[in-house]
């Protein structure tokens, strides 16, 4: 028998989560001491080279509660959104919300995404039916100028809405890479009851967030980890 493999095997939970792959990841590096938000003092195990080490053993915790939340919410037919809007953490986010066939917001949050989302949703159906022309060919009686704008236009209502083009509601549940940068989303989240599972660094205030997992939110690495976890409890919850 391989000792070594059962002992490594024996760190790991259900969902697979392993502080020291963690630590490999760079989860547990936070920000410099300067920057530290009074209401993550608890998540904080020490400090390195003036930065916060974040104590992998709760985030561990934390990200065990937020798998568990998120496979409830999809083996009931909810909806999770991905919010990164962060430039280095895009592609990352596309990709994982795409294999995963989950909504996602990687540009700019459209103000009133969820707080007027009767308006957002009207221009999710303009967008979805002027594609759906020009796949079948019905804008070829147009100039070629007037083609041209209609393609722009298409361009950028595809970056506005092409990943959440389909949803049909308002989500049950949102998962932010970083509160910080997509505040507007958290705030919207909160202010229609929608429950946020996020990232949270050692900068930010955890207890805005119904789910927070204490992580670093700057390393692609990281965000990867924990991202990749998500990936597959969804996957696991589809198919049930």
């Amino acid at each position: 028998m391989d000792t070594k493999k059962t002992k490594r095997e024996t760190k790991k939970n259900d969902f697979g989560i392993d502080v020291e792959e963690m630590m490999v990841a760079g989860v547990h590096l936070g920000h410099r001491i300067s920057r530290l938000h009074p209401k993550m003092a608890e998540n904080i195990l020490g400090v390195r080279n003036t930065v916060h080490i974040i104590d992998l053993q709760k985030t561990a915790q934390q990200l065990t509660e937020a798998l568990k939340f998120i496979s409830g919410v999809l083996e009931k037919k909810g909806e999770l959104l991905l919010v990164g809007t962060k430039i280095p953490l895009k592609s990352l986010v596309r990709k994982i919300a795409q294999d995963c066939h989950l909504p996602y917001v990687t540009e700019r949050w459209l103000g009133g995404t969820f707080t007027n989302f009767k308006i957002i949703a009207e221009r999710i159906k303009y967008f979805k039916d002027l594609a759906k022309k020009q796949k079948e060919g019905e804008l070829e009686k147009y100039t070629k100028k007037e083609r041209m704008e209609i393609d722009k236009e298409l361009e950028d209502l595809g970056q506005k809405f092409g990943g959440i083009k389909d949803i049909e509601k308002i989500p049950q549940a949102v998962f932010i890479c970083d509160i910080n940068k997509d505040k507007i989303a958290l705030r919207e989240a909160r202010a229609k009851k929608v429950k946020v599972v996020a990232i949270v660094d050692t900068n930010v205030d955890p207890n805005l967030v119904d789910y927070p997992i204490a992580a670093n939110d700057d390393a692609i690495s990281s965000v990867k980890y924990i991202l990749e976890k998500v990936a597959q409890v969804v996957k696991k919850a589809k198919k049930k």
